[in-house]
């Protein structure tokens, strides 16, 4: 796991942006220069099986930093305020946990991208077919 409070600071845009699977991304509120490291933080609700395989496939991609968390509060590791400044893209698994990223923490999202990759709770951790999944949803957002 990365050390989070030690990244980049928060942007200032006031906006939210949102891709959904499939959309095309947004322009970053932060410019991105191609040796920038661009860091992603994946968000379930238990940080059990599918944030935690996130994190662990990409871990290792060049050009980026990865974490996750979970958006219960007994999740393993619970979402922090820290980890939202950190993060240039927020990745969630569900439009759900989407919902519930803007009303717990609307507070520190102001020019945070949001993407939704529309996995369901079905796959177990390191999942064959959920691996495969990340891989071709994450790609928009990859460097």
């Amino acid at each position: 796991m990365i050390n989070y409070r030690t990244g980049g600071e928060a942007a200032a845009c006031p906006r939210i942006q949102t891709c959904v699977d499939g959309a095309a991304p947004v322009a970053s509120a932060k410019p991105q220069t191609p040796l920038a490291m661009k860091n992603l933080l994946f968000l379930c609700s238990q940080n059990k099986l599918r944030s935690p395989t996130a994190e662990a496939i990409f871990a290792d991609h060049a050009g980026i930093e990865v974490d996750s968390a979970g958006l219960n509060n007994d999740a393993e590791v619970p979402l922090s305020d820290e980890q939202i400044e950190w993060a240039d893209v927020i990745i969630v698994m569900e439009k759900a946990h989407r919902n519930r990223l803007n009303r717990k923490f609307k507070h520190a999202l102001a020019g945070k991208r949001i993407a939704v990759l529309n996995i369901p709770d079905d796959y177990d951790y390191m999942d064959e077919e959920l691996i495969r999944i990340l891989k071709q949803r994450c790609q928009p957002y990859l460097p």
